[in-house]
Formats: C-alpha cells, sequence, structure tokens
C-alpha cells in the first residue's frame, strides 16, 4: 500500500540510487567488521563482562540488519501489488510467504478512513497480528482488543493525539495474538488531512520490534548483572584489605626490636598486589618479638583469593603467633599448623617459611612447608639456604617438618618471599634473578632500602597473585 502524501507535508523526493547503494556498502563493511570482532569474543558464560559485550555486538547486528533492509528497500522500490488474489495458476506453486523474522515479515502499514470507517492494511501487517488476511482488517476502535489491558491507554492516548491534535504517532505496545503469543510492535503514522484541513484518515507503519527488544533486554540484564558482580567485587577487595590491614603488621619503614639489646635485627616487609586486585588473597608476612628473646619471623601463602582466603590466612597467622609464644619449635610448629588446615572445614592448601632467630647467638632455627627456601646474603653474594623437609600445609595428615639451623655474621641480610615475587618465573630462574639484588642490597644502608630495591625490580611486574616479601639484616 503506497504511503499517502498528508496534506500539511510536502512528499520529498527520493534518493539517487548511488547515494542509497553507497549507504548499503558501507553499512555491510560494518556488520562483517562487528561480525569479526563478535566471533573473536569468547563467550563461554563465566564472565559477565564478556557476557554483556557479546550481547552488545547482538544488538548492533540486528539493528544493522535493519539497516541494510531498510536501504535495500530504498533502492529497490516498493513491492508491485498483485494483480488479482484469486490464486496461483494451475500446476504452479503459491508464492512464498515471507520469511519469519525477515526485514518484510516484521514491517507493514495501516489506513484507517475516518469519513468511512474502513479500514485498509498490507498483508504484512496481518502476519504481525497473527491474524487471518481473508479477515475484515480491524478498525481503530476494534484494535485494541488485540491489545492487552495495561498497554491500551497508550494506544488510545497514540490515536487520540493524531486524530485530535494531529500530531505524528510514535511509540510502541505489546499484542497478544490469537495463537497465545505476545509480540511487541512499535507504530509510526500521520494524520492524512483532507481538503478543508480536517483529518480524513491516519496512516501508519506497524513494525514487529520483539527480537529487538529481546536483544536489549539481554543486555539491560547482563550490564545490571555485571554492575552487580563489579560492587559485589569492589565489597570483597574492601574487605580483604581491611582484614589484611588489621592482621599484617604495618610496617611503614625499617622495624627494630626493642628488647633483643645490641644485637638486633633490622627489618621491613612489603606486600606487592596482583595485577587484578580482585585477587587478593591468602599471603602474609610477619616478625614478633617472643617472650624468650627470641624472634619469629614468617612468610605464607594459602591458596584461593578472596574473603576466604584472607581469613584463612588470618586465621593461620593467629595461629602462628599463639604457638610460637608457647616456645614450639618451627618444625613443630608447623605440623601442627598441618593439623589445622586438614581439620578445616574448607579445604586448602598452604605453604609457608617459619624461622626462630637468637639474638645472643645469632642462630636461625627454620622450617619450611612446601615453601621457596630464604636467601642469604653475605659479602656482596647471595644463596638460598639448604631447605629441610617439608610438603605442602593440608596436603597430607600426620606430615613430619625437618629444622634446619645456620649461624649468622654482622651485616648478613636475609629474604624471605611468597613464590609470586617472581611472575613468570619459577626454580632456579626465579632464585637467579632475586640472588642478582646481591650488590645493590651491599650498598643499601637498611633493611627498608633493600625492600625499596626488590619493589623496584619486581613491584611493576603483571603478577597472576598476591606477593609478600620480608628483609631482616643483622645488626651489631
Amino acid at each position: 500500500m503506497p504511503s499517502p502524501v498528508s496534506a500539511d507535508h510536502p512528499s520529498a523526493s527520493p534518493p539517487g540510487r548511488g547515494s542509497v547503494e553507497a549507504l548499503i556498502t558501507q553499512t555491510r563493511r560494518l556488520k562483517g567488521d562487528v561480525d569479526a570482532v563478535r566471533r573473536d569474543t569468547r563467550n563461554d558464560g563465566s564472565d559477565l563482562q564478556e557476557r554483556w559485550q557479546r550481547a552488545l555486538y547482538d544488538l548492533a547486528l540486528h539493528q544493522l540488519d535493519d539497516l541494510d533492509a531498510h536501504l535495500g528497500q530504498l533502492r529497490d522500490g516498493p513491492e508491485p501489488a498483485p494483480e488479482e488474489p484469486s490464486g496461483p495458476p494451475a500446476g504452479h506453486p503459491a508464492p512464498a510467504a515471507p520469511a519469519r523474522g525477515s526485514l518484510l515479515s516484521r514491517v507493514g502499514s495501516a489506513e484507517w478512513n475516518l469519513l468511512t470507517d474502513e479500514a485498509s492494511w498490507s498483508g504484512e501487517l496481518y502476519g504481525i497480528l497473527g491474524l487471518d488476511p481473508a479477515a475484515p482488517a480491524l478498525t481503530l476502535d476494534e484494535l485494541p482488543s488485540l491489545v492487552p489491558e495495561e498497554d491500551r491507554p497508550k494506544l488510545t492516548a497514540m490515536v487520540t493525539d493524531c486524530l485530535v491534535d494531529a500530531r505524528p504517532v510514535d511509540g510502541e505496545f505489546r499484542v497478544l495474538r490469537p495463537d497465545g503469543s505476545e509480540r511487541t510492535v512499535h507504530m509510526m503514522g500521520e494524520p492524512v488531512l483532507g481538503a478543508d484541513g480536517s483529518t480524513a484518515s491516519m496512516w501508519a507503519v506497524l513494525r514487529d520490534v520483539s527480537e529487538l527488544r529481546r536483544h536489549r533486554r539481554t543486555v539491560r540484564e547482563t550490564h545490571d548483572s555485571l554492575r552487580r558482580h563489579r560492587s559485589r567485587a569492589r565489597t570483597e577487595q574492601r574487605l580483604v584489605a581491611e582484614v589484611q590491614e588489621a592482621v599484617l603488621p604495618p610496617w611503614r619503614g625499617s622495624l627494630r626490636l626493642p628488647h633483643q639489646g645490641p644485637a638486633t635485627l633490622d627489618l621491613a616487609a612489603r606486600r606487592l598486589p596482583a595485577a587484578t586486585r580482585h585477587l587478593a588473597g591468602g599471603d602474609w608476612y610477619d616478625a614478633l618479638e617472643l617472650s624468650d628473646g627470641t624472634t619469629l619471623l614468617s612468610v605464607g601463602d594459602l591458596t584461593g583469593h578472596g574473603v576466604a582466603a584472607a581469613s584463612g590466612m588470618a586465621m593461620l597467622l593467629g595461629a602462628v603467633r599463639g604457638m610460637a609464644m608457647t616456645g614450639t619449635p618451627p618444625g613443630r610448629l608447623l605440623g601442627l599448623l598441618n593439623r589445622l588446615l586438614d581439620a578445616a572445614v574448607q579445604p586448602a592448601l598452604g605453604s609457608a617459611v617459619c624461622c626462630h632467630y637468637r639474638p645472643e647467638s645469632r642462630t636461625l632455627v627454620w622450617a619450611q612447608a612446601g615453601h621457596p627456601a630464604p636467601l642469604l646474603y653475605r659479602d656482596g653474594t647471595g644463596r638460598p639456604l639448604r631447605a629441610p623437609d617439608g610438603v605442602l600445609l593440608g596436603a597430607t595428615s600426620g606430615a613430619v617438618y625437618g629444622q634446619a639451623e645456620v649461624t649468622l655474621e654482622p651485616g648478613d641480610l636475609l629474604l624471605l618471599h611468597t613464590d609470586a615475587l617472581v611472575s613468570g618465573r619459577s626454580g632456579a630462574d626465579a632464585v637467579d634473578r632475586l640472588l642478582g639484588l646481591a650488590p645493590r642490597f651491599g650498598a643499601a644502608r637498611g633493611a627498608q632500602d633493600c625492600v625499596r630495591t626488590v619493589v623496584e625490580e619486581f613491584g611493576g611486574e603483571d603478577r597472576e597473585d598476591d606477593a609478600c616479601v620480608l628483609v631482616a639484616r643483622v645488626v651489631g
């Protein structure tokens, strides 16, 4: 059905075929680019950000498909009206209906004559509304019978504004089809004025936008889910930070333990965060002066991330401090920690180094549980201490942890760290990078300068997990 021309609007000149063809070419090129990016987007449902991005790509492609089809209609012109609806000639099949989901099946037109109370619909509109094309077209008074009760005021207002105030129609409403399905229809139209300037009829184009609204709803829902997920992540990150600040020593500079007399340890430590902040978890460092004058040094790492790992780390660190205060030696202490993790409700694995330093003899007694050995720097060179036996905490019941003992000298420096400090390296490579800092440590004025050197060397790495470093320099 051709579009009528309103009495108060001149008809526009049709665009040139060449300009429309150029727009079609640009649209299809853009469709190809968007589709290529969409296919490169991983969408296994595990990441809300990627699900939201994929939904936006799908929505953009849907709209570009419609734009391509609209421009094609502009280029090719309207379809010729059938000569006679008497049926196909004998021996010839009936013409195929527009494919479901195609542009032709989603756009229809209608005109309602106010003088004769007649309605004229295109065949596509019958398909959109799910009605029999052989049935008479519904009048404006009958049209609300297809619309849900809550949407009827919206439709009535649009029609009234058009017929009474001569305003263009532009709005959406839902349609309940006879088969029980529901569609969303966008109607655009305008009044057609008679010679006397009064409204003679109303003409409208109705488009089935159900799929478009479904895509937009998917985008909105995934965006809302992503926003809630990020809010939870920020809350969890804040809780993890609060737990870490509550239990880890808040060192901002070197710490000299006050009661050791002339032979003291110069201590400094730092936690280096993961590249992805929400991966903060169960790494710790600690130094504690015990009642017998011995100094406890420990670093460790509990598997997992988030609040669960941080709370588990707090539990382990509290247990380490409590048992150390009772005089429990390092090997026995790690054995008890292993039993604690083995009995925990939430299974987890951990690694740790636990050291007791006796200042009067400058003796270090230490044990490890599946953790990198402390590094000893002396006279400009460094080496790892020879590790006693020890498996990961929580790996096996009844594990026994050996102890090792080494005598330190004034000026010696110990470096304890968790294994994520050297990102992307493991074993000998990681140790070699740390041992390569020996000349810079030798020139440093104190433990805090040494920690600063470690941060300068490794702080900018794209590590996947938190890391902790603790430096202890023998003074006196």
